[in-house]
């Protein structure tokens, strides 16, 4: 189309590309819509008193067109969703249909009609001969058709001081092993705050140590703690309550916190940790974190957290350590003692002095068996008391199924040192250094004995480890054996030091010197 030449033009002619009707004496728009800038000049003729019949000359559309758009109101009209294919799902089928998801409304969520599990009913109760695809659409538009008003989401104000606690999983390299973290995040929504403790569990006294690990970094405890479920806090009963596990109380109690759940399979409602879970994932855990033990992977990550934390917040334009102190300045200070996270049970040793712990051994001793004694449960030790409560050994924690029994060498060298033939089938025998072990192979029963006795007797102040040390150094040096040598160079050993022995023994040249 082109636009006329010449002053006081109001028309236009119609290009010979698109196609016109001339049955009613002037040409006429066919099957195209009515370009915006037609129906502009429409409205501008009709204002300077033209006809509807002459607009329609002079533009090139048909009468109907120009008394449509000539009263038309142009104000933009709200999206409406499109109705769709039709749905084969009509007639007895909606009906039938129709009664499934309506009763499925007094029933658990996780017990309810599926898509495939109405379409597989309506295919085996009523021959129905569509597609899942069919079935699917229809239970998606009878979902939306029948929300309550009090479906949906809403968006929570959360108050400072108030914490969000939930774990996430990853692999890191704990001690030179690659194992699974259940970390701890802790989140704080007011401002943002992130904390981020390493654990081998979720159990009661896993969750009090990692909150111990974030309580003692911030110098504070939270108001009020905000868990998703019981995991590791308590049990959640049929009725939604929550029962807190007996550590978990005292903990609470310790330090004067509020606890509180969400509602069940409600996770949008703590948003800002769900958030954070998948923060330190991406951000503090790839590549694959590795440290020598699970403190020592936790400080690094809260170091980690502390450093981020100079970052702007995502709504405000301010740093978020700013806003975190005004977390801090409603948070509870710590009392003076800090709460010993350990779960004490009754435990009754076997004919070995073995106590077995959620599925695993632990040896207290011989002189310990067939007796019912303490064990202090924690999160990465098990501590083991006698029934007067004198202290035992306190021991690794294991996790998983662990086929061997988890000692202390020096639980088992009293009896090896009063039994010596033991010492070749001795599970012990593999924690001694090799020329240690191949001495101690090579004796008769009494020196090696002897030797073993010194050893327990010196472990007894410098730790199995620094005496085993201890010997292998002097064997190394080609210096005599005896207990006084062993415990001096263990001490050293302990210390720091290199486990260095003096030099050569001299003492039997002073047989010459005397004779001289």
């Amino acid at each position: 189309m082109v636009q006329k030449e010449g002053a006081g033009a109001v028309g236009f002619l119609i290009d010979s590309r698109v196609p016109v009707n001339h049955s009613f004496g002037f040409p006429v728009w066919e099957g195209m819509t009515t370009p915006v800038r037609i129906q502009q000049r429409i409205r501008q003729l009709e204002g300077q008193g033209l006809s509807h019949t002459r607009i329609a000359r002079e533009l090139g559309v048909s009468r109907t067109t120009v008394i449509k758009y000539a009263s038309r109101d142009y104000s933009p009209l709200p999206w409406e969703g499109s109705a769709g294919t039709r749905s084969l799902v009509t007639g007895e089928y909606a009906r039938a249909a129709d009664e499934w998801p309506a009763s499925d409304l007094r029933m658990p969520r996780k017990q309810r009609h599926t898509a495939r599990r109405v379409h597989e009913r309506l295919v085996a109760e009523l021959g129905f001969p569509g597609e899942y695809s069919s079935v699917q659409r229809w239970v998606k538009k009878w979902r939306e058709a029948h929300r309550r008003e009090s479906d949906g989401y809403a968006e929570l104000e959360w108050a400072p001081g108030t914490a969000q606690v939930d774990y996430g999983l990853a692999r890191a390299v704990i001690a030179g092993m690659e194992r699974t973290v259940h970390y701890l995040a802790v989140s704080f929504p007011y401002s943002n705050m992130r904390y981020v403790a390493a654990l081998p569990g979720e159990t009661t006294e896993c969750v009090c140590h990692g909150l111990l690990q974030v309580f003692g970094r911030m110098g504070m405890a939270p108001r009020v703690l905000v868990f998703d479920n019981a995991t590791g806090v308590g049990h959640r009963n049929a009725d939604g309550t929550v029962t807190q596990a007996r550590l978990f109380s005292l903990f609470s109690a310790h330090y004067g916190f509020e606890t509180r759940f969400c509602n069940p399979y409600a996770g949008h409602e703590k948003g800002s940790v769900e958030n954070a879970v998948g923060f330190v994932r991406r951000n503090l855990m790839v590549p694959e974190p590795a440290a020598e033990g699970w403190d020592a992977l936790t400080r690094a990550w809260l170091d980690e957290c502390d450093a981020i934390a100079r970052r702007e917040h995502y709504r405000q334009v301010v740093p978020i350590r700013d806003l975190f102190e005004t977390d801090l300045d409603h948070m509870l200070p710590l009392p003076g003692t800090p709460f010993d996270a350990c779960d004490w049970r009754s435990v009754k040793t076997d004919r070995t002095g073995t106590v077995l712990i959620d599925g695993n051994r632990y040896l207290a001793g011989p002189k310990w068996r067939s007796m019912r004694i303490s064990a202090g449960v924690r999160a990465l030790g098990i501590e083991l008391r006698g029934p007067d409560g004198s202290r035992i050994v306190t021991l690794e924690r294991v996790w998983g199924r662990e086929p061997r029994t988890v000692m202390e060498p020096t639980t088992l060298l009293a009896i090896i040192a009063r039994k010596p033939r033991m010492w070749g089938e001795s599970p012990i025998r593999g924690d001694f250094p090799d020329n240690v072990r191949g001495l101690l192979d090579r004796m008769d029963v009494r020196a090696r004995a002897d030797l073993l006795d010194d050893i327990r007797h010196v472990s007894r102040t410098s730790g199995f480890a620094a005496a085993a040390k201890a010997v292998s150094a002097i064997i190394d040096a080609g210096r005599q054996l005896d207990r006084a040598s062993i415990d001096q160079t263990a001490r050293r050993i302990r210390q720091g030091g290199e486990g260095d022995v003096p030099g050569p023994d001299l003492s039997r040249y002073n047989t010459y010197m005397e004779e001289r």
